[in-house]
């Protein structure tokens, strides 16, 4: 495999999202990817040895890239309220601002087999980490009960974030995903408050 040359893997990636979004995953094909990136279809195996890998490391570079944006956003916040505000803020606001990436991790990622979802897990752990210590965060400073289930806390956070995302790319983006944070933000809260 060739280094990742940044300009064009980043071309590949990018066109790689938009063609397994407009076309599914099964259906997106290696040519149209490279077609859409500009480079020749041999290009693409320098870098990613079939489809699945391309998926995994577009999945990888850009939740990467968020988990870092959002923890560099976290870092100065110290009230939990205001930190799982801007977490589902910016969650939302990075799959509205890429409707094709939110087409991608919303549908595709889960329909794709076993071992892309193990792969992905990997990437999304990091992610998940962020929401524990916001979790651990908000019982050390007495707004969450103490005796709560961290894990279970956690996949409620993330999974109300995922599922309201996944409607809203099934709606067609119909309405706007960012009026929901507050809402979205206000029932976690209550459902968590001692």
């Amino acid at each position: 495999m060739a280094v990742k040359n940044k300009p064009k893997y980043r071309k590949i990636i990018n066109a790689a999202v938009n063609v397994i979004a407009d076309k599914g995953f099964y259906q997106a094909q290696i040519s149209k990817i490279a077609k859409q990136a500009g480079v020749a279809d041999g290009t693409i195996y320098l870098y990613f040895e079939n489809k699945e890998e391309l998926l995994t490391s577009l999945f990888e570079e850009k939740m990467g890239e968020f988990i870092q944006k959002v923890e560099d956003e976290l870092a100065g916040i110290d009230d939990v309220k205001e930190k799982l505000l801007k977490l589902v803020f910016m969650h939302f606001k990075w799959l509205d601002e890429d409707w094709s990436l939110a087409a991608v991790t919303q549908l595709e990622l889960r329909q794709t087999n076993k071992n892309i979802r193990l792969k992905i897990n990997d990437t999304l752990k990091g992610y998940l980490t962020l929401i524990d210590n916001i979790i651990k965060t908000g019982q050390e400073q007495g707004l969450f009960r103490d005796y709560l289930d961290v894990r279970l806390a956690r996949q409620m956070i993330f999974g109300t974030m995922d599922e309201t995302v996944t409607n809203w790319v099934i709606n067609e983006h119909r309405y706007p995903l960012l009026d929901l944070a507050h809402p979205v933000v206000d029932l976690l809260i209550n459902g968590l408050r001692k």
